[in-house]
Parts: C-alpha cells; structure tokens; sequence
C-alpha cells in the first residue's frame, strides 16, 4: 500500500442549490448543528490559514467559539504567530472538515478584533487550568524546555492564588467576515458538490462550482 494507493468513495450525501439556506452562516450554523448531532469529534475545530506581510501561508487549528451575523468568532492570543499575521494582514481563511459526514466548509475574508468586553465575559467562561495557561504561555516564543513553562504556570497560579483570573491584555477574540463561504459535500468518483456564496453587496449571490 503506497499513498498513492489510499483513497475511498464519498456516499453519504449529494448537495443541491435548492437545499441551502439563502444566508451562509446560518447554512454554516445548520451544518455545524449535523455535525454535532453526529457526535464529530471536536466538531468546532477548524484550521485557520493567515499569512503575514512576507507573504509566507502558515495554518493551524482553533477552536470556533461563536457565529452570528457578523462572521466567526475565536480566540486567541494576539502576540501568538497568527496574532502577528493578523495584525499585518488581516485577510484570513477557515476550514472545516468533518469526515464523518464527508462535508468541509471553507470561509475567506476579512478579520478584526472582537469587542474587549466579548473576550473578557468569554475568558471568565473557560475552566481555571485554560485561564491560568493564557498568562503562562508566551504563544509562539521559543523557550528552552518544558520545565520552562511549568514554572510560568506556578508563577501564575501563585500571583493569581484565591482571586478571579483577570484576561491577558494580550488575549481576546476574532471575528471573521466572510466574503466566500463554500460548502462541499463528496460524492462517488470525485464529482463532488460545490455550492459557492459571494458576497455581492448586501447580499450573497450562490453559485455551483465544478468540482
């Protein structure tokens, strides 16, 4: 068995115009709801592509925390490798594969912070652990050794001992506005469905791409 050799036939499912809803995001919402349903795992993990000013592509995987008429919501620290790419170029894409249901959601669009009070009240909703590691991680920053940031991590959970962990001046959230949003549901022999919303104004024209 090569790589070459690897693949498999997508049967699940077909995705015709007439059965997306006329806004991306609540198309997005409806198929986030399958994939929960379906009990994906880590159904809200999605990668995130950013590139800087030197051009250079680099992805990763966050966590979607929120959607609504604005865009996608995650968080983040803003001083991490994608904090930097943000703030140089703050055009970004986000995929979502969900295996089980043979279906990926890709977005690209323009990015900004979220309100500080949004990040704040989301901060206060992450367990003690993930709020004491958002003070202890200098995200992206070489460190010598894992010893390292364990000792961070007990400087926090003193300096921090018996009060309200506040959020990082250097934490918060994104939005991201969509001006694509393409779904994409696999079919046999690679002829898979592609329906494409692009922003056109106010509103979104939808189209079928060839697969």
């Amino acid at each position: 068995m090569t790589l070459a050799d690897l693949r498999r036939e997508y049967t699940l499912a077909g995705l015709r115009r007439a059965d997306v809803l006329a806004d991306p995001l609540q198309q997005f919402e409806k198929w986030l709801k399958d994939a929960v349903e379906a009990n994906v795992f880590e159904a809200n993990a999605t990668s995130l592509a950013t590139a800087g000013s030197s051009g250079q592509p680099t992805v990763r995987t966050v966590l979607l925390k929120g959607i609504d008429a604005r865009g996608l919501i995650f968080f983040t620290n803003y001083e991490s490798r994608k904090g930097r790419d943000l703030a140089e170029n703050p055009r970004a894409s986000l995929l979502v594969y969900w295996r089980e249901l043979e279906r990926q959601i890709i977005t690209c669009g323009t990015v900004t912070k979220a309100p500080r009070a949004e990040s704040e009240a989301y901060f206060k909703s992450r367990p003690p652990g993930s709020r004491l590691a958002a003070w202890a991680s200098a995200q992206s920053q070489v460190i010598p050794d894992r010893a390292f940031l364990e000792a961070k991590l007990a400087e926090a959970t003193a300096r921090f001992a018996g009060q309200e962990v506040p959020t990082p001046p250097h934490w918060g959230g994104y939005i991201l506005a969509p001006e694509t949003v393409e779904f994409w549901q696999g079919r046999v022999s690679r002829l898979h469905d592609r329906i494409r919303y692009r922003r056109a104004g106010e509103a979104w024209k939808i189209e079928r791409l060839s697969p």
